[in-house]
């Protein structure tokens, strides 16, 4: 898989953190990767990876993802340095889950999963839209759909699945707002990728697996490099057929 450029949201631990490690060791590793973050105090093990880079150059974006002026700041940012070649591939990773059984939900737990899980990666797929578009145009339609051309990688779960829910898997019942999340970013990506369709972008909504992060707890059962492993060779073997498509972190389709 070859890339020359990447936007990874919420890069500063877990799956973000793994993905530009690893994107940063490909044998052709991207030329840029702009790596956002929240909160200066948790930069540690990302300023690690910046500096032992040796051929990618990776970009440290202080952007909150409900934030609209940091948003835009990161846009104008990629703008600059990516110009006419544009942004190859957008992953929309940063993410919130908070515990909270049904009937205790309550609106402020609603608000906080909305906001960060579903609206923000639909404002920052927006923003850099027209940075998108110019890397699309530069191999031209001829190109077919891929993450090399224009791509846009939701990272999303398999709790939003409203087809299972309930039925295969009953544990993901104590994140409910996070669930709900999921399932409307679901919605959200599946408008956007058959709005964007013949500018050559390639949506895809796909679940990383149940993963050994600050999210996923200790209790899940795939470690980062691995699930990250996985996705890479995924990404790799994108194409047209996937635009639109809720898969699991090996391709599989999976049911909304």
């Amino acid at each position: 898989m070859k890339v020359e450029s990447v936007m990874v949201t919420g890069a500063n631990r877990g799956i973000g953190l793994e993905f530009v490690r690893q994107l940063s060791r490909l044998s052709e590793p991207p030329k840029f990767i702009f790596a956002t973050y929240r909160s200066p105090d948790t930069l540690k093990d990302l300023k690690d990876i910046e500096e032992s880079s040796k051929i990618t150059k990776i970009i440290l974006i202080k952007m909150d993802v409900t934030c609209p002026q940091e948003i835009e700041a990161a846009k104008k940012l990629v703008e600059e340095t990516v110009g006419e070649r544009g942004l190859n591939l957008l992953i929309n990773n940063a993410g919130v889950a908070q515990p909270g059984f049904f009937p205790n939900i309550t609106s402020e737990s609603l608000s906080l999963h909305f906001k960060t899980n579903t609206e923000g990666p639909i404002m920052v797929f927006q923003a850099m839209l027209p940075s998108l578009e110019k890397a699309a145009l530069v191999q031209g339609s001829d190109a077919g759909m891929s993450v090399s051309r224009a791509a846009v990688i939701n990272m999303t779960s398999m709790t939003g699945s409203i087809t299972n829910t309930g039925f295969t898997f009953t544990q993901d019942l104590a994140v409910p707002s996070y669930k709900i999340s999921k399932a409307a970013l679901n919605m959200a990506m599946r408008v956007a990728a058959a709005t964007v369709k013949d500018k050559g972008i390639l949506v895809v909504m796909m679940c990383p697996g149940w993963v050994k992060t600050d999210m996923g707890t200790a209790e899940a059962i795939l470690e980062p490099e691995d699930s990250i492993a996985s996705m890479i060779n995924t990404l790799a073997s994108l194409d047209e057929t996937h635009h639109g498509v809720y898969m699991d972190n090996e391709g599989i389709p999976f049911p909304f």
